[in-house]
């Protein structure tokens, strides 16, 4: 396993991932690992469900749904 959790972040481009990214690094601590993978919309729509079922809870992303900082 790499992971115990995943979060995830829309971002509009490169530009507003590289200042998250930032954002991450400056709060991350002494010990442990983190990892920042980066991925387009059309990778992260392609992702395939292996196991159990897509949840309720679950939907497709709009452009008015990106969080502004």
């Amino acid at each position: 396993m790499l992971q115990f959790s995943v979060y995830s972040r829309t971002v509009r481009n490169h530009d507003d991932a590289r200042k998250h990214c930032q954002i991450i690094e400056s709060k991350v601590p002494a010990s442990g690992s983190v990892r920042v993978l980066t991925i387009t919309e059309k990778q992260y729509s392609s992702m395939k469900l292996l196991a159990g079922e897509k949840l309720s809870s679950e939907k497709l992303l709009d452009t008015k749904d990106i969080i502004e900082l």
